[in-house]
């Protein structure tokens, strides 16, 4: 199924390492990032699934659930999530003096696993969903499932779709920055720029009228001068 920005996300069942869940009652009112592994016991998949263990704070702060997928069983999954549990324990030792106050401040329980991973050893969701990496196969030859990224919003729909090689890890800090840009650009008349953070400038949709612009933006924005004349690219504070 080929899944294009703003499509109907369709729903599911799976059984998961929390259970079986219906994918649409489990995301409830809020956000949801589901993202794929090739397989359990795997080592960049490890670090992923540590690292979003550790920013789990981050993503309840947005209203977003994240769900992993990887092609193995639940019994699989229980006996890696202690690894992964393991993995991100150490990361936080290494990095004592910075984590360990990031710890404190976000009360994180690094001996605990919060989110559920689902179990597709017979590949249905990934074929589904067409997250199939056929450059990177198992020892039987099998295509893995690439890194794919799909954020839902509360209403079901598809708001971005990342495809990753099962070779490359993912940046999850530029996730959550994506989620920022998401959730402010849906409700206001903005647009993020090229690396945009939260908190930086904006620039005003190109479909806004300058009428428009100064009732909705009433502290103001500046129009850059380039050299067509034309006055499209106007700036301002984050709303």
């Amino acid at each position: 199924m080929a899944l294009n920005i703003g499509d109907q996300f369709p729903n599911f069942q799976a059984e998961t390492s929390q259970g079986k869940i219906d994918f649409y009652e489990w995301m409830e009112e809020s956000w949801a990032i589901l993202f794929s592994h090739p397989a359990d016991y795997t080592p960049v998949c490890t670090t992923e699934l540590a690292r979003v263990e550790q920013l789990l704070p981050e993503f309840k702060k947005r209203n977003v659930k994240p769900i992993a997928l990887s092609v193995d069983t639940v019994d699989s999954h229980n006996g890696w999530i202690e690894d992964i549990k393991a993995y991100g324990s150490k990361f936080f030792k290494k990095h004592n003096l910075i984590l360990a106050f990031i710890k404190i401040l976000l009360l994180l329980d690094l001996s605990s696993f919060d989110y559920p991973i689902i179990a597709d050893d017979k590949r249905e969701l990934a074929t589904q969903l067409n997250m199939l990496d056929k450059d990177e196969l198992n020892k039987d030859g099998i295509p893995l499932t690439c890194r794919a990224v799909f954020i839902v919003d509360n209403n079901k729909k598809l708001r971005l779709s990342l495809l990753y090689p099962a070779t490359t890890g993912r940046n999850f800090d530029e996730i959550l920055r994506v989620i920022d840009s998401l959730k402010l650009t849906s409700t206001k008349s903005v647009a993020t720029p090229a690396d945009w953070k939260q908190g930086g400038t904006c620039m005003i949709l190109p479909t806004i009228s300058e009428q428009e612009a100064l009732d909705k933006f009433p502290n103001g924005y500046t129009t850059r001068d380039v050299p067509s004349g034309k006055k499209y690219i106007r700036e301002t504070a984050q709303p």
